[in-house]
């Protein structure tokens, strides 16, 4: 089988230098929780890695929000899906790739510090992060965003506190999970369901990647034809096509807020084809994303 380890199209990627490590380490934060690289590999195909005990210096942290992949611990393969994070503990021999007919999209880091393994307890097996009403999975994903701009625009020590400081959110948000996921909840929450309006939390919370009429449906707990006719009425868009929306107004977010390449921002938000993500992105907005970019707003 072919493996590769890097050459993914829409990659992004920090890696930061050792002496900048190495002097942050001995600070306040830095002692306790450091990042050492950081990125985002859309379908990785043929992704792997192997690591002796000696190689394996940091934590490692995977959250796969697309597709499927593995990861071998101490003689036993786990099976990864989407929507699952685990995080392979140092000092100990691994080995992990994408799955080579579904291959996974993932958020990776590479972490370590004196709160690490406290961090770290529990997720040695893969942990579902599921949408749910509550679920804040988008939340999550744009704090990580913050996270790899904040290292990206340099080391600044004002970045690498913030980015550290974010990063303990980041891990507590998984540790705590039932009250990150509480801080939603209202007395709206208990008022009359709204079905349309959760499936367009369900569409925020899949922004990233492409989902299907059914698998809407099946959220809700309606028939597909059922629920597509009460949502195209309440909205005047098909589920679908509102998906696609969401996608364009967060790809018009990345293009007016980061550097990222075209090509990294349509796999960003689910689209394979670049070309196609820039047809789409046309037909919606009226311009092309490359004019959307040098066009003056505000």
């Amino acid at each position: 089988m072919a493996k590769i380890k890097n050459g993914f199209m829409g990659e992004r990627a920090v890696v930061l230098p050792i002496p900048i490590i190495e002097d942050f380490k001995k600070t306040d934060l830095g002692t306790l929780l450091h990042i050492t690289d950081i990125g985002y590999y859309p379908k990785a195909t043929f992704h792997f890695r192997k690591r002796k005990k000696e190689e394996a210096s940091q934590y490692i942290l995977i959250y796969c929000i697309e597709g499927e992949g593995w990861f071998e611990l101490e003689n036993q393969i786990q099976r990864v899906i989407a929507n699952q994070i685990f995080i392979l503990p140092k000092e100990k021999a691994h080995s992990y790739g994408s799955n080579k007919n579904n291959p996974w999209t993932i958020y990776w880091c590479h972490f370590d510090g004196k709160k690490a393994r406290f961090f770290s307890e529990g997720l040695d097996k893969p942990l579902l992060v599921s949408a749910e009403k509550e679920s804040r999975i988008e939340d999550r994903l744009k704090l990580f965003e913050e996270i790899f701009s904040t290292l990206k625009n340099g080391y600044s020590r004002d970045n690498l506190d913030f980015s550290i400081t974010a990063f303990f959110y980041f891990l507590g948000s998984l540790k705590y999970m039932s009250a990150y996921r509480a801080t939603t909840i209202s007395h709206q929450d208990f008022q009359k369901r709204d079905i349309v309006e959760e499936a367009i939390h369900f569409m925020r919370e899949n922004v990233r990647k492409r989902i299907t009429l059914n698998e809407i449906a099946d959220y809700i707990g309606f028939s597909p034809s059922y629920f597509s006719s009460l949502f195209q009425r309440k909205t005047g868009y098909s589920p679908l096509n509102y998906h696609i929306h969401l996608k364009i107004q967060e790809a018009c977010h990345s293009l007016d807020f980061s550097d990222m390449k075209i090509n990294q921002i349509s796999m960003l938000v689910g689209f394979e084809d670049p070309f196609y993500f820039s047809r789409i992105f046309t037909k919606t907005m009226g311009i092309s994303p490359s004019a959307y970019r040098k066009k003056k707003k505000g």
